[in-house]
């Protein structure tokens, strides 16, 4: 009895191996068929010169930050007599030094953090919720909103008029509001969101009020989720504005104002160190011992590092938003 159970347990199995072999062996050729696709000379050629193109593109925009990153921290007389250095020549920190002595240049970090974080927050929500608006086709006025919108962005009363509106009107002459509210809102990202937001069909919009939710509701649990590209472009293009923000700390802060943006305090380092050179004072210090080319590549490092990481998180999404309605389907 053992004998015939093992023969009817063993023998089926023998039986299916040569199945199961031809099986395998046809599935594995398939698969390894199907992967391999023949490129004809064209596109090889066409491949190739598209990554030849790409490289050198990339090395375009790699090497000069590399170069201003090792000029950075190259010696001053070398600069003068070989100028700018890929690789650091008699390797010196003293323009970092110089940059962050005193300390202010992290109280300026600070600031410049706290306002790119809350008003890229604020100009988001403000943009994302305009745009929303003015293509509501229900919406009576979007026209005659989104042409004055139009308007402001190609002409300005000037820069005088637009000083006393901030100083005598508003009262912001030393209050960081002068520089925190007139970048909240863009002409060009306010119709850039509304023309991403005008790709996603109105019919989403009615099947809400259907099902009873308001505009609001409507806003957050419906439109939002569908434009996080927009989001992720007009959130860098507002993060870049705050970051790089030295114009109106010009205009609006004076020295009464301890505390100024990040740009506006490496401005005044450099201009401080180059009006040293040319004033009296500068007779008793050696010209050579005061780093002002590195000292200029120093700013630019500390000021455009930290906004460099910030790319990565937002690419996938920054493409597919700045192309909105480049395509008409």
């Amino acid at each position: 009895m053992d004998k015939v159970r093992d023969t009817y347990v063993t023998g089926p199995a023998k039986a299916r191996e040569p199945y199961a072999a031809s099986t395998t062996k046809i599935r594995d050729t398939h698969v390894a068929g199907t992967m391999k696709v023949k490129i004809g000379l064209s596109d090889k050629i066409i491949r190739t010169l598209g990554y030849i193109i790409v490289t050198i593109h990339a090395l375009a925009c790699v090497v000069p930050f590399l170069i201003i990153i090792g000029t950075s921290f190259t010696e001053e007389t070398v600069i003068r007599a070989e100028g700018v250095q890929l690789f650091p020549k008699d390797f010196t920190v003293e323009a970092y030094k110089l940059v962050i002595g005193g300390g202010t240049i992290w109280k300026s970090y600070g600031l410049t953090i706290m306002m790119t974080f809350c008003g890229t927050f604020l100009g988001l929500g403000i943009i994302a919720m305009t745009g929303y608006a003015l293509q509501r086709k229900d919406f009576p006025f979007r026209n005659a909103i989104s042409f004055y919108i139009y308007f402001t962005s190609l002409f300005s009363a000037g820069l005088a008029p637009y000083y006393l509106l901030m100083t005598q009107t508003y009262h912001l002459k030393d209050k960081y509001l002068a520089v925190f509210l007139p970048l909240l809102m863009t002409p060009w990202l306010i119709i850039l969101m509304k023309n991403f937001v005008k790709a996603i069909p109105h019919e989403i919009t009615e099947s809400g009020k259907i099902d009873g939710a308001g505009d609001m509701r409507i806003f957050i649990s419906l439109i939002l989720p569908m434009i996080k590209p927009a989001l992720a472009t007009v959130g860098l293009f507002l993060a870049l504005g705050y970051w790089n923000e030295w114009y109106q700390s010009s205009l609006f802060l004076s020295s009464k104002v301890d505390v100024k943006p990040l740009q506006y305090t490496l401005y005044e380092v450099v201009n401080k160190v180059q009006s040293l050179k040319n004033s009296v004072a500068g007779n008793y210090v050696t010209i050579t011992d005061l780093p002002t080319e590195s000292l200029k590549m120093a700013n630019a490092v500390m000021a455009t590092g930290p906004i460099i990481f910030l790319y990565p998180f937002v690419q996938k999404y920054f493409i597919g938003g700045i192309t909105v309605g480049a395509v008409k389907g």
